[in-house]
């Protein structure tokens, strides 16, 4: 398993929507330079989180981009599953039929194991909870 850049800005451009959610819509200039990523890039991710009902956009000179509903509400694994598609740390974990070894397989339990370990520990962190993280982390370094 390998998280892409698509996954990890993605990431962190919902963080970032959340943390501007009082502040009314986010043009996407603003969250890419913020999060130094290319307007372009940051194009095709937003479409991506758009797409799987994260953000919602709006059109027009005054528009941008906001995140719906609640960052509490959204898991990181939710979020990954969503972009990156399957976490699986081997393809034979959540397809049997990939390998004719399956059944009689002397490592295929410690995979599984792995991949649960994974998707408890990526189901267990919200979205909000990096926000407050970021929060408390800015909190240390102000005057």
């Amino acid at each position: 398993m390998n998280i892409s850049t698509k996954g990890r800005y993605g990431i962190r451009m919902l963080v970032d929507l959340a943390q501007h959610k009082d502040a009314g819509l986010v043009q996407i200039k603003d969250l890419a330079q913020r999060q130094d990523i290319t307007i372009k890039y940051a194009e095709q991710i937003i479409s991506l989180l758009n797409k799987n009902r994260f953000v919602r956009s709006v059109r027009g000179a005054q528009g941008g981009y906001e995140i719906i509903g609640n960052a509490k509400d959204y898991t990181i694994y939710d979020i990954l599953t969503k972009i990156e598609g399957d976490l699986s740390v081997v393809d034979c974990v959540n397809d049997e039929t990939y390998c004719n070894r399956t059944s009689a397989c002397a490592s295929r339990n410690l995979w599984v194991g792995l991949n649960n370990v994974i998707k408890d520990y990526l189901s267990n962190i919200t979205l909000q909870d990096l926000v407050d993280q970021t929060i408390n982390t800015s909190d240390l370094y102000s005057i």
